[in-house]
């Protein structure tokens, strides 16, 4: 059975978009004046970009974690995974316009990108950044970042075309590849999400580091890409699709989602503890600002996204009933995306950042286009993929 695409869902789409582009407009018109509007702006064109892409990233690492370790019981969701990446060519190219401006000096996101920095007779010479420049430098830079995208993007151009052609010719062919091709975008995305996150986002605190960083924004990039895919699989199937998918299926889903949220807090906690108690100046005064000046926001993140799937999701019961899970998951994925604005505004906009009108206003715009495009790409396929060769195992999956 396909997806049909309803207007209900493109009219939803639309007004997320209209009422975010409202809100953006009513929060620059009441913010804090023209000298931080742009930097504001481009702040949050980042925030969202590197959220919603790293979801659509997740989905390519989890169809590929499947091929490896040949998971039975996903087949049944993989054209949810797969409809997830389709929004990956969207955020990749407004992941590249946030890097072009600062190239091009139109924002000061990336401190680094300041050629004086790196001058020694120049009254902003930094030396601790001078000393990063040959890793961080444009040629390399930007090196790295096409390499990431092109790299990323062909693996997820190629899983969803070989479950398309399985479709047709059936067979272990498409299949043996897809193994083959997993192992090796597992292998490379091991380095590349870490090294992604060092590149994209820790630079901007480009004093600051911490060998924690790639795993931390890993996981909360996993997690936010299994709450979408949960809250897709139980809404399909309240339109009376996805027959096939049992309480069993979404009960196993519910659980990763369970598993990764506690790796994501047990990477925060370990992060901050371990900087905290050392008291290094470079290290410490990551978490000295975001105590100073976005407190609310910085602890609200870790006791939602610990405390919520914990105490509410750790019994079986709740990781079945919608009623219990939906709300829970869509408040999880807010604070995640929070989670992100916390690691850019404040190296970007310092004590001027806040969570106002037009952080939301972007983030609702950001998230229509996100549910358009997923709901788009789920439509254009078959919603299982039945030629699979463990297709008939995920069928019977119960616990």
């Amino acid at each position: 059975m396909e997806f049909k695409l309803t207007n209900k869902a493109k009219i939803t789409s639309i007004v997320l978009i209209v009422i975010g582009l409202l809100s953006l407009i009513i929060g620059l018109n009441t913010g804090h004046g023209d000298h931080h509007t742009g930097q504001r702006l481009w702040a949050n064109l980042l925030v969202n970009g590197y959220f919603f892409f790293t979801i659509s990233l997740a989905a390519v690492f989890f169809l590929a974690l499947q091929y490896v370790s040949e998971m039975a019981w996903g087949v049944t969701t993989q054209r949810i995974f797969q409809g997830i990446m389709a929004y990956m060519p969207i955020g990749a190219v407004v992941l590249i316009l946030v890097f072009l401006g600062g190239t091009l000096h139109w924002h000061h996101l990336y401190h680094w990108m300041d050629p004086e920095v790196h001058d020694p007779t120049s009254p902003h010479f930094d030396e601790i950044i001078a000393n990063k420049s040959a890793y961080l430098n444009q040629g390399f830079f930007w090196g790295r970042t096409i390499a990431y995208l092109a790299i990323w993007y062909f693996f997820a151009w190629w899983f969803r075309k070989a479950s398309l052609e399985e479709d047709k010719i059936g067979g272990l062919t498409n299949y043996k590849k897809a193994i083959i091709k997993g192992v090796l975008f597992v292998a490379f995305f091991a380095y590349t999400s870490s090294s992604s996150a060092w590149d994209w986002i820790m630079s901007i605190d480009t004093h600051w580091f911490s060998t924690l960083f790639g795993w931390y924004a890993f996981s909360g990039m996993w997690v936010s890409c299994l709450i979408v895919a949960v809250l897709l699989v139980q809404y399909l199937k309240s339109l009376g699709y996805l027959k096939e998918v049992n309480s069993s299926h979404v009960h196993d889903l519910s659980k990763w989602m369970f598993a990764i949220s506690c790796l994501w807090s047990y990477l925060w906690f370990s992060q901050f503890m371990l900087i905290w108690y050392s008291d290094i100046p470079e290290e410490v005064t990551y978490y000295v600002q975001r105590f100073s000046e976005y407190k609310g926001l910085y602890l609200g993140t870790f006791f939602v996204n610990f405390c919520m799937p914990f105490f509410i999701l750790m019994s079986r019961d709740t990781k079945r009933n919608a009623v219990f899970f939906i709300p829970v998951a869509l408040i999880i994925f807010f604070f995640h995306w929070v989670d992100v604005l916390v690691m850019v505004l404040p190296g970007t906009m310092f004590d001027h950042g806040h969570l106002g009108a037009v952080e939301i206003g972007m983030f609702l715009m950001f998230l229509g286009v996100f549910i358009f495009t997923v709901l788009r790409a789920i439509s254009k396929a078959p919603l299982m993929a039945k030629n699979h060769p463990m297709y008939d195992e995920s069928l019977h999956l119960h616990h």
